[in-house]
């Protein structure tokens, strides 16, 4: 098998060209490696139609023109789907990365070990490669010569030259000061300090809004999965890893399972839905994903339910910047403006405190509209 790493290295196409040339390798010699966040599998070769005929033939592998290379989402099982279909051609590992460049990669095998280790989210996981491998690659410099300096320099990048967001730029740290700091056991990493967050109310849809939106899409899988995460209030990543067998036409309840912080919980299932819901259950055929992708055995993507909504909010003239998550929001304070009591909005959203929940106090108007203006009594007289 060849030896893979999990994080990838920057390698230039001149200097693949190169290796491809020393080692005068033949039409069937297929050059892998990663791409540079690590998480595309790489491969080149000498032009040759039996050879492209068999990239085709792997599922998800595609021709990648930025990369001027045939391209497949990074996982172990692809990996060895590729190395299968590969058997009979000669594969050759990228092994003329400098010492400084294998060290790294180790070093953030090492990381990664530990986040599995840890049962960390899939998404977390490559979120805590991707800062840490742009560190390194912003430094020039191997994880054992890090300094403080070095990582406030790069945060400070992240926050200038990028214009990255407060919560992002927290992502950011959280990556680095779990690897310097828990995995590395580094006392420095601990001087970073946090930016203050920016104290901003979430974006809240009307009810009517709600109403357009869903009326505006007219595939029913689309049109079902926006109306389930609104009447539920689900997170993206909680619809579209929904199966079957989580939906309880009896009781009436969804199960959300492995939710955020790794917690299991119930939620609405609405009587406005459950038409919808049958009539899709019907016309659409399902293995494990209640919303099945293009490809088979794959839930849909977040960024095709995204682009769903964006869609739809385009051709109503939506005018305030809503993302699916707003959805969430929505049902939270609609909930709130029909007197339900907090505790149970807290419950049903999954928030671990209290004090998540109650910013929607701040953008409900039930207590709003209860108060009169001085401008109406100036008007319209008391």
């Amino acid at each position: 098998m060849v030896q893979f790493p999990a994080f990838g290295a920057v390698v230039r196409v001149e200097r693949i060209n190169h290796c491809i040339q020393a080692a005068d390798m033949t039409t069937k010699t297929i050059h892998i490696t990663l791409g540079r966040m690590g998480d595309r599998i790489l491969m080149r070769f000498p032009y040759n139609t039996e050879v492209i005929a068999v990239m085709r033939g792997i599922p998800g592998c595609s021709w990648d023109r930025s990369n001027r290379a045939w391209s497949a989402p990074y996982s172990a099982e692809r990996l060895d789907q590729i190395e299968q279909a590969l058997s009979s051609y000669t594969l050759i590992n990228d092994e003329t990365m400098p010492d400084s460049e294998q060290r790294r990669l180790e070093a953030l095998q090492r990381l990664e070990r530990e986040l599995i280790i840890r049962r960390y989210s899939r998404k977390t996981i490559a979120s805590y490669r991707h800062y840490n491998l742009e560190l390194l690659r912003f430094t020039g410099k191997r994880p054992d010569g890090i300094t403080n300096d070095d990582i406030k320099n790069y945060l400070r990048d992240l926050a200038e030259s990028r214009g990255m967001a407060v919560s992002t730029l927290n992502s950011a740290i959280n990556a680095l000061k779990f690897h310097y700091g828990t995995v590395r056991g580094t006392d420095f990493i601990y001087d970073i300090a946090r930016p203050a967050k920016d104290k901003k109310l979430p974006i809240v849809l009307s009810a009517d809004e709600v109403r357009r939106i869903i009326g505006a899409i007219a595939n029913l899988k689309h049109r079902t999965i926006i109306m389930l995460i609104y009447s539920a209030g689900l997170r993206l990543g909680e619809a579209i890893t929904l199966t079957v067998h989580d939906i309880d036409f009896t009781r009436k309840t969804i199960h959300i399972r492995g939710a955020k912080g790794r917690k299991d919980r119930y939620s609405l299932l609405s009587d406005a839905i459950v038409d919808t819901l049958r009539a899709y259950l019907r016309s659409y055929p399902h293995a494990r994903w209640l919303f099945e992708g293009q490809q088979r055995g794959r839930h849909v993507t977040d960024r095709t339910v995204q682009k769903v909504f964006e869609t739809a909010c385009r051709r109503i003239k939506l005018g305030k910047n809503a993302t699916v998550h707003t959805l969430r929001h929505s049902f939270a304070t609609h909930l709130l403006e029909k007197g339900i009591d907090l505790r149970y909005i807290q419950e049903l959203l999954g928030h671990a405190s209290c004090k998540t929940t109650e910013i929607y106090t701040h953008v409900s108007n039930r207590r709003l509209n209860a108060i009169k203006s001085p401008l109406d009594d100036i008007i319209n007289g008391p």
